[in-house]
């Protein structure tokens, strides 16, 4: 069987590899940074320096989608990552007290997310793939273009900076956000369609925790996550590998007035008073780990390159192939869900079939979530824009609101909201259907989601400028 090429050996690059290789394939993975440092895996999250993954170093989770494509495709990663300390939490023991529906139900054994750094979940792909010997990885090694056939309808490999050229039927684009494929058809004189772009409209601030003991402090009001994403800001946080943890604050790109949060005491006065994050920062509970890291999330992006390729031979996946927010953590899970699909694909099609069969699978797989993320988002971004600069906002309610209130109540909206948000049905298969929304229009008159309040605006500002010693 022909080489495939995959350009890419991050998360989503190593998934292609592995699954590639599963069905037969000799794989090449070319990664233009440097190997990953040798040793143990606890100190491995400050030792591994990533400038070319920046994400790499902030709140990630694997949603029930990754869990289940790595129990299905690739057990014995989960097994490792479960060895590593990485663990699972059953969604199910969210389900609020009260809510009709209660015992166990079918599928419910699906609704499991797993604790997890990046960087472990990496290292953990990395070293699977690397001991397959099907699968070579070259780290250094920088793609420049495609090499394709003579009549420049399908690709036949790729150039690198040093001028080798590779040969292959199959090249995986797994460059994440810069999606490298689009310079390349273009250098080629290859006519690309633009992409579906939506704004995300979210700066993210990072830190990881390492707790002083093997218990977890505080509940999971999210089932494997505490906190939520409030009128004017997101605070999350998620338990992670190796008796550490996470928290995630979000705000508007531009809110000046949360800028501090970049600074260590802000940061922690913040997620104090931040409900669900409280009893997790004590002193005594836990320690930081890490700096305070801070990102400008990319806009949700639908990339035409795998949606509508315009050469046979050339497939986007992960980051490279669709980005949604990450406020709603399914990055990872959607990467390994579409590499194992493609190889799927590729494994059951002959090659004159393959551009057109790969690309129904990524429509169907991705533009659900793509779609999701950019309808979120607006709504998002209008209430915090509302709040935080005072713009007016339609006084409608959000749909998202009603079902999460009635969730409250109710176990079989309960479920369904969560699956939608684990990524195990899309929110047409949920949301679309006729009995779900009879649920949900049942709920208690002037029924709304429980959980405590937030802190108001201003004063979240005051507690941010305080602890930068500036005045509000």
């Amino acid at each position: 069987m022909p080489a495939a090429l995959v350009v890419g050996g991050s998360v989503a690059g190593l998934a292609a590899a592995l699954a590639l290789a599963g069905t037969g394939r000799q794989v090449v993975v070319l990664e233009r940074s440097a190997p990953p440092p040798r040793g143990a895996m606890c100190d491995l999250h400050n030792r591994w320096q990533r400038p070319t993954v920046p994400q790499a170093q902030h709140s990630h989770t694997l949603t029930s989608l990754g869990v289940r494509t790595l129990r299905k495709r690739a057990p014995e990663v989960l097994e490792r990552l479960v060895a590593s300390g990485a663990p699972l939490f059953d969604l199910t023991r969210a389900l609020p007290q009260g809510a009709t529906d209660r015992a166990r139900e079918v599928g419910d054994d699906d609704l499991v997310a797993l604790g997890c750094r990046r960087t472990t979940l990496e290292m953990v792909l990395y070293r699977a793939v690397a001991a397959l010997p099907q699968v070579d990885i070259r780290h250094g090694t920088t793609v420049r273009g495609l090499r394709l056939g003579p009549d420049g309808r399908a690709v036949r490999g790729v150039v690198t900076t040093d001028g080798a050229h590779l040969a292959a039927d199959v090249v995986v684009d797994a460059t994440g956000r810069r999606a490298a494929a689009r310079g390349w058809l273009t250098e080629a004189g290859i006519p690309v369609e633009a992409d579906e772009t939506s704004p995300s409209g979210l700066r993210g601030f990072s830190r990881f925790y390492r707790l002083r003991s093997g218990s977890l402090p505080g509940p999971l009001n999210r089932g494997h996550a505490a906190g939520d994403i409030w009128d004017h800001y997101a605070g999350v946080l998620h338990p992670a590998d190796a008796g550490t943890f996470s928290i995630a604050l979000g705000t508007l790109p531009g809110d000046p007035a949360l800028a501090g949060l970049r600074d260590p005491d802000a940061f922690t006065a913040a997620a104090r008073a931040t409900p669900g994050l409280t009893e997790w920062l004590d002193e005594s509970v836990s320690a930081p780990h890490s700096a305070v890291h801070v990102i400008t999330s990319p806009a949700n992006s639908l990339r035409a390159t795998a949606l509508r390729p315009p050469v046979a031979g050339l497939f986007p996946v992960g980051d490279a192939a669709c980005v949604t927010d990450p406020l709603f953590g399914r990055g990872m899970s959607l990467a390994l869900a579409q590499a194992f699909g493609l190889a799927d694909v590729l494994a059951a099609r002959p090659a004159e079939q393959w551009r057109d069969a790969a690309a129904d699978f990524a429509e169907t797989l991705l533009r659900p979530w793509y779609e999701h993320a950019a309808d979120a988002d607006r709504e998002r971004i209008a209430r915090w824009n509302a709040m935080v600069y005072r713009r007016p906002l339609s006084p409608a309610a959000a749909p998202g609101q009603a079902m999460r209130a009635a969730a409250a109540y109710d176990g079989t909206v309960w479920r369904g909201l969560t699956r939608v948000l684990m990524g195990l049905a899309t929110p047409d298969e949920v949301f679309g259907d006729e009995k779900f929304r009879h649920r949900v229009a049942q709920a208690p008159q002037g029924a709304v989601a429980t959980g405590a309040a937030p802190p108001p605006r201003d004063e979240l500002v005051r507690a941010v400028a305080a602890a930068e010693g500036k005045r509000p």
